[in-house]
């Protein structure tokens, strides 16, 4: 009984000593984060960090990585200030993912969908048409690539992102689209792996 409260003690001392030892730098955090200006917005992610030198010759118009492996959005500003990670959904089978080199050619805040002839012989009891709103699959906001028929889009269904779950585009959270969508320009450049 004796050795039991001791321990007891003897860990309610170090929780109690490692607190007081780590105010000073919790504090110090905090003073250097009310001083420093934000430089670099970053977005940590439990994605692998690709660089972008392995993939891209320069950063003009700044630059989408989409690795389909990982299921993940890069993007890096011309300037170097911004990396940004997003989590995303994939095509559901191999031979309806396109990789390569594109742009952006597009931007479009609440896209209008139409299935393509392909999707609609998979699925002929899809609607022709669907307006933007809560229905539509491009959720709200949509970037156009160089590619006919291709977009990195938002999607109201949160149930896709982190799986194969497109007919070929890149889906992201709305929430996540909208700042992708307010960090690129027309002629961003786009790689898919």
């Amino acid at each position: 009984m004796k050795d039991d409260l001791s321990r007891r003690r003897l860990l309610a001392g170090l929780s109690a000593t490692g607190a007081l030892l780590a105010a000073p730098a919790i504090a110090q955090q905090a003073e250097l984060a009310e001083e420093a200006p934000e430089i670099v917005r970053r977005n940590m992610a439990g994605f692998r960090a690709h660089r972008w030198q392995d993939y891209f010759d320069s950063l003009n118009n700044g630059a989408i990585l989409v690795d389909t492996k990982s299921r993940a959005l890069h993007y890096w500003s011309e300037d170097q200030t911004v990396f940004k990670v997003y989590p995303t959904s994939v095509p559901l089978t191999e031979e309806m993912t396109r990789r390569g080199r594109t742009k952006i050619t597009q931007k479009v805040v609440g896209p209008s969908w139409a299935p393509t002839p392909s999707m609609k012989k998979r699925n002929p009891e899809w609607p022709d048409f669907v307006p933007a709103g809560p229905d539509n699959p491009l959720g709200t906001h949509a970037l156009y690539l160089s590619w006919k028929y291709y977009r990195i889009h938002g999607t109201h269904d949160t149930r896709k992102i982190g799986r194969q779950s497109s007919n070929g585009c890149v889906g992201l959270y709305n929430e996540d689209i909208q700042e992708l969508f307010d960090l690129t320009q027309v002629g961003t450049q786009v790689l898919l792996i």
